[in-house]
């Protein structure tokens, strides 16, 4: 019976999912689960929907509610990461600071200013959880949900003794897509995916034995397919490859189609269009949060069931302690050299055999020559961001930002000097001390 915490518990919609997808598992259903967070209201909604999982379904899994982090991780086994820190002010100086330069971020919680910031504010909140860890649970596993991923991976790699990984939903979601838009089963389409999280490609996709790649160009040519997912069908057109974050996503990691509005507004697709403009996820998030903070916002009890979704967490858990081998796309240190044109303190995104022995990295060897830059470019920005926020070093932050692919396209070296510094200024209160 093994002991599952949840940091974040508070992010209701999906800390829930992720409590029926663990309890979905016969070999689960009996688990204590810890549910915290540092907001009460939300947390008790939380709980109040996991209980009613357990009673509705009449499991023998126990759920324990509370604040106190460190009693929530006394003698965990997994612990399940998706905090938020410092809520709606920094996440707004992140994304409209940079617009007003001309920095236009659709979603901001990866790279960027919006991700590099994101990640400044969130790390000295993983350290603490991380020596927390340490202490009262150090054979437990962290699955790291919080944005941005390769970067808060990496400093845990870097600064901590806590056995980590990462997980998106972004591998299987684009495996969704793709398999609907060759129109085969989704369930019978194989595929080897590599990269850094939400920069990573379908190198090999195939149904039946054979590539879907000629599949998906001709798909391509079918303008009610195109416009679905326009920013990455003009990647594949370009480079050859199928990347794994939605379009929404991708038109801000490359420097390609956010520089002008009329480029946003002629790849904004039929199912984009109210998501490719800026602060698409900020505007969103604020809508989501004032409607599950709204005291007349209630949930049928009686309605909720346990069900399994496409996460990675209970398959991960389950596979470990059950030793039901698996094969996850999960984010893990490239010790093993899994990337090898990636560096070996790289955070990569890779597939990954799971047993009863843990974690095994697979072997990609390098990425295809014509998209190998975009993840390294990445990289090279998450090891900036790393060591400035471990090393209090301010000029590291400046130069990762300024080798953002986005806002080196958007603004000269003396404009973004002055954007990150006053991005600096507006979110003291959240970030590390730099010097």
């Amino acid at each position: 019976m093994p002991k599952i915490t949840f940091i974040g518990a508070g992010s209701m919609v999906f800390s829930t999912k992720l409590v029926g997808d663990i309890l979905s598992f016969p070999e689960l259903d009996d688990s204590t689960i810890a549910l915290m967070d540092i907001d009460e209201s939300r947390l008790a909604k939380t709980t109040r929907i996991a209980e009613a999982m357990v009673e509705n379904e009449g499991l023998d899994a126990s759920i324990q509610s509370t604040t106190d982090r460190r009693a929530a991780l006394e003698g965990a086994d997994y612990v399940l990461n998706m905090i938020n820190v410092g809520g709606t002010e920094p996440f707004e100086n992140e994304i409209r600071i940079p617009e007003k330069y001309g920095v236009e971020q659709a979603i901001g919680d990866t790279i960027g200013p919006g991700g590099i910031f994101r990640g400044l504010r969130t790390i000295p909140t993983m350290l603490d959880i991380a020596s927390d860890i340490e202490e009262l649970c150090p054979d437990a596993l962290l699955l790291n949900y919080t944005n941005p991923m390769s970067i808060l991976c990496q400093t845990m790699f870097e600064a901590t003794d806590v056995e980590t990984v990462g997980l998106c939903h972004s591998v299987p979601h684009t495996a969704e897509a793709i398999a609907d838009y060759v129109d085969v089963p989704q369930e019978e389409l194989d595929y080897w995916v590599a990269g850094i999280n939400h920069v990573a490609w379908f190198l090999e996709a195939e149904h039946e034995g054979e590539s879907i790649y000629p599949m998906l160009r001709e798909a391509m040519d079918d303008p009610e397919i195109y416009e679905r997912d326009t920013v990455r069908f003009e990647m594949l057109r370009h480079f050859g490859y199928f990347p794994t974050e939605s379009s929404h996503h991708m038109s801000e990691y490359v420097p390609y189609f956010r520089t002008d509005e009329a480029t946003i507004e002629e790849l904004t697709g039929t199912d984009y269009a109210e998501r490719m403009p800026t602060a698409t996820y900020l505007e969103g998030w604020q809508e989501r949060s004032e409607h599950r903070d709204d005291p007349e916002f209630d949930i049928d009890l009686d309605e909720v069931s346990v069900d399994r979704s496409e996460e990675y967490a209970s398959r991960l858990i389950h596979a470990i302690e059950t030793d039901t081998p698996r094969r996850l796309n999960l984010n893990v240190s490239n010790q093993t050299d899994a990337i090898t044109s990636l560096p070996s303190d790289a955070c990569v995104e890779v597939p990954v055999l799971v047993d009863g022995t843990g974690l095994h990295p697979c072997s990609v060897g390098e990425l295809p020559s014509s998209i190998r830059t975009f993840p390294q470019q990445h990289v090279a920005v998450n090891q900036l961001v790393v060591e400035g926020a471990l090393e209090n070093d301010r000029e590291k932050i400046h130069r990762a930002v300024k080798q953002d692919p986005l806002t080196a396209a958007a603004l000269g070296l003396d404009e973004i000097h002055e954007m990150t510094e006053e991005l600096l200024e507006a979110n003291e209160a959240y970030l590390p001390a730099l010097n």
